[in-house]
C-alpha cells in the first residue's frame, strides 16, 4: 500500500466521522487559540511599548528626583531597576524633587557635548478651545524648553519651534500635537499658526503644529498642548512638582561618559558632599520600555502554561479517540493484513489520521488566536500583528501532539493478529 493510499484513508476516517474529529479538533484549537491569542496581544503591546519609548533613542537618559514606579496587575508596584543609577541610593535620601533653579543650574553647568532639555508636567486631562468648538477633557498640557520637542521625538510640520528666551520668560504661546489640531481646525489645521486658543480657560498664541507620532495602548503622543515649562510653572503652579531633565548626546558610545558628567553636575547641582549618596536617579530611556516589556513577559509565560496544559488534555483525548479507532477498525485491519498489508501501511494510516486532526485543530486555533489577540489589542490602540514565530512553533507543537498521540494506537492496530481481528465482534 501506498503512502498516498494511507494518507486517502486516513482523510476518510477523518470526513466519517465529523462529531469524533470536531470535538477533538475543538479541544485542540482551544489550546492553541488561547496560546497564540495571548501571545497575539503581548506581542503587538511589547511592539507598541518599544515604539511610545523611542521618543528618546538609545542614546538618550534623564535624571529623575525618585524611581520610576509602575502598577502591575493587582496593584502590584513594579519598581524600575536600579542598574543605571551610577551609585547606590538611601531610600532616606530620596523625595527632595527637582526645582526650577536645580534644572536651569544644571542645564547651564553641563558642559558635554550634547542636548539638554528642561520639562514641567502640567495638567493630564484638560480641554483645549477654538471658538465653539473643543476637545474631548483628556488632553495633556507639558512644559517644555527648545530641546524638548528633539529630545522626545517631534518634529515640527508647521510653524516653529519655542526658543531659549521665549521658553525661559513663560510667554503664553502654544505648539499643537496633530489629534488637538485636527480637532480644533479640521483638515486645515496649517491655517492653527498665530490663532489663539483656551487650554483650561488660559489663552494662548499658537506658532507650531506637530507632525503625527502616533498612538499607542500606553501613549497618546498626538493629544498634547506643549507651552513653556516657565508658562506652566506660573499657571499651574504645584510645588511638589518636579521638573524633568533630559539629556542626549550624538554618539551612542558617548552616553556613559555623558551619564558620569550628568551624575557629577547634579551631585554640585544637589549640594551633595563627597561622603553622601545620590539622591537622584539616571534612567537611560530604553530601561523603562524593558520594565514594561519583563512585566508582560510573566504574562507571556502564563500564558504558555495555559496552553501547554490545555494541549497536554487535547493530546490525551486525542489518544482515547484513536484506541477507540482501533476497536471499532478491527475487523478493517484485520482484512487489510490478510491481503497483505504491511505493519507499516498499517501504523502511517493511523499517525496519519491523528496527526491530521491535530493540525486542523492548530489551523483553526491559530486563526481565531490571530483574530482575537489583534481584536483585545485593537482596543488599546496597537497596530495588526502576526506573530510568526509562535504561529511556527504551534504547528511544530501540535504535529507533535497528533503523532504522540496516535503512537500507541497505531502500534497496536500493526500488532493484531489478522485471524483474531476477522474474527471479531
Amino acid at each position: 500500500m501506498k503512502m498516498t493510499d494511507n494518507f486517502v484513508l486516513a482523510w476518510r476516517t477523518v470526513k466519517g466521522n465529523k462529531l469524533r474529529t470536531g470535538i477533538t479538533v475543538a479541544i485542540i484549537a482551544f489550546g492553541i487559540m488561547a496560546l497564540v491569542g495571548i501571545i497575539t496581544a503581548i506581542e503587538a503591546m511589547n511592539n507598541s511599548l518599544r515604539d511610545s519609548f523611542s521618543t528618546m533613542g538609545a542614546n538618550a537618559f534623564s535624571i529623575r528626583f525618585r524611581e520610576r514606579r509602575f502598577m502591575g496587575g493587582g496593584n502590584q508596584q513594579v519598581t524600575q531597576s536600579k542598574t543605571n543609577t551610577p551609585k547606590k541610593v538611601k531610600r532616606s535620601n530620596t523625595g527632595r524633587i527637582i526645582t526650577y533653579q536645580q534644572a536651569k543650574l544644571f542645564k547651564e553647568l553641563y558642559d558635554y557635548p550634547a542636548s539638554v532639555s528642561i520639562g514641567l508636567n502640567g495638567p493630564r486631562s484638560t480641554v483645549a478651545t477654538y471658538e465653539n468648538k473643543k476637545t474631548n477633557p483628556n488632553v495633556s498640557m507639558n512644559g517644555a524648553d527648545e530641546n524638548y520637542l528633539k529630545l522626545n521625538g517631534y518634529e515640527i510640520a508647521f510653524g516653529r519651534n519655542f526658543t531659549r528666551q521665549e521658553a525661559e520668560s513663560g510667554q503664553d504661546i502654544c505648539i499643537l500635537g496633530k489629534d488637538v489640531a485636527y480637532k480644533l481646525f479640521g483638515s486645515r489645521y496649517d491655517k492653527a499658526i498665530d490663532r489663539v486658543l483656551r487650554v483650561g480657560g488660559n489663552k494662548y498664541r499658537i506658532i507650531g503644529i506637530l507632525k503625527e507620532k502616533g498612538s499607542s495602548a500606553f501613549l497618546q503622543a498626538d493629544n498634547v498642548v506643549f507651552a513653556t515649562y516657565m508658562n506652566v510653572r506660573q499657571t499651574f503652579a504645584n510645588p511638589n512638582q518636579s521638573f524633568q531633565l533630559a539629556v542626549m548626546v550624538n554618539d551612542v558610545n558617548a552616553l556613559p561618559a555623558a551619564i558620569g558628567e550628568a551624575e557629577g553636575t547634579f551631585r554640585i547641582v544637589r549640594g551633595l558632599t563627597l561622603t553622601e549618596d545620590n539622591n537622584f536617579y539616571i534612567d537611560r530611556s530604553d530601561s523603562i520600555a524593558e520594565t514594561f516589556i519583563k512585566l508582560l513577559g510573566t504574562i507571556s509565560a502564563a500564558a504558555g502554561a495555559i496552553g501547554f496544559i490545555t494541549l497536554i488534555g487535547a493530546a490525551i483525548g486525542l489518544m482515547n479517540i484513536m484506541l477507540v479507532a482501533v476497536t471499532e477498525r478491527t475487523k478493517e485491519v484485520g482484512l487489510i493484513k490478510a491481503l497483505g498489508g504491511k505493519r507499516n501501511a498499517i501504523r502511517a494510516q493511523f499517525l496519519f489520521e491523528s496527526t491530521l486532526i491535530s493540525l486542523m485543530g492548530a489551523v483553526i486555533g491559530i486563526a481565531l488566536g490571530v483574530l482575537i489577540g489583534n481584536l483585545v489589542g485593537s482596543l488599546m490602540n496597537t497596530p495588526f500583528f502576526i506573530p510568526w514565530k509562535i504561529i511556527s512553533i504551534g504547528i511544530i507543537i501540535c504535529s507533535a501532539v497528533g503523532l504522540i498521540a496516535g503512537i500507541y494506537p497505531a502500534m497496536k492496530a500493526s500488532k493484531l493478529d489478522p485471524i483474531v481481528a476477522l474474527r471479531y465482534e
